[in-house]
């Protein structure tokens, strides 16, 4: 059994390098701004939050919206129940990228409050969503790239054949992952810059995809929606480095505070 699953785990990393690649500089990330056992837990925790989340809306629905895998990679790749292993396993490092993002334009001072670290996690969940902006509609076509067909929403979708309650199911997804790190303790004890790495580097390796595809219209939202979105994160961090900088970052900065960068 042991020696069925460590092939299975093998057809993981050969069938999906690129999610392998993400995963380990998650973990060099990580283990550096959290440390280990923190990782550890943490990826525990949003493993399960990811499979439980799959199982329930390949199920009843909820809280992606109804959809399928297909199972063709059964026996080539690890599945856990009708679910393929790879899929939860990129929602840890996609919510912790997300994280480390906001964490990258809000003040640090915020995540000694209870108001400032729900802002933080709130602004987490909504940056991983808009990552699946683009992540979702190109998986969908993952039989004219590299993914394959993996799975499929039964009754389509308004959005480039995505339904919008997978978008809410992301946002909710994505608040229970960040929220229970941020509960375990500090934000974090390095510069988040590794994990905003990450970040881009998911985003480019999705538009560079729906590029090959030839899906210009896809790309073409994805680029809009981050640039967007990118402009408006930099005018909150250039406003709060206005608004901290000054005497509530003088104060901070004798005490030891100051803000992620």
């Amino acid at each position: 059994m042991l020696g069925l699953i460590a092939t299975q785990l093998v057809g993981t990393a050969t069938l999906r390098p690129y999610v392998i690649g993400f995963l380990v500089l998650f973990l060099i990330a990580a283990t550096r701004d959290l440390g280990t056992r923190r990782t550890v837990c943490y990826l525990g925790w949003a493993l399960g939050v990811a499979l439980a989340a799959e199982l329930a809306s390949t199920r009843v629905g909820f809280p992606f919206g109804l959809y399928h895998y297909t199972g063709d990679t059964r026996g080539l790749e690890l599945f856990v129940s009708n679910v393929p292993f790879f899929s939860p396993l990129s929602f840890p490092f996609l919510a912790y990228a997300s994280f480390c993002l906001a964490r990258l334009v809000l003040p640090r001072t915020w995540a000694a409050s209870c108001g400032g670290r729900v802002r933080m996690v709130l602004l987490a969940g909504v940056l991983m969503t808009l990552l699946d902006v683009v992540i979702d509609p190109l998986a969908v076509l993952g039989d004219r790239w590299f993914l394959g067909r993996v799975f499929y929403y039964p009754a389509g979708g308004i959005y480039f054949g995505v339904p919008l309650s997978n978008f809410i199911g992301w946002l909710l997804v994505g608040w229970a992952m960040v929220g229970g790190l941020v509960a375990t303790g500090q934000s974090g004890a390095g510069p988040p810059l590794l994990g905003v790495v990450l970040y881009g580097l998911v985003l480019v390796f999705n538009l560079s995809m729906t590029f090959w595809i030839g899906e210009s219209g896809l790309a073409g939202v994805g680029i809009v929606v981050h640039l967007t979105t990118f402009l408006l994160l930099y005018a909150v961090s250039r406003a709060a480095v206005g608004r901290w900088s000054s005497g509530a970052l003088g104060v901070s900065a004798a005490s030891g505070g100051g803000r992620a960068s």
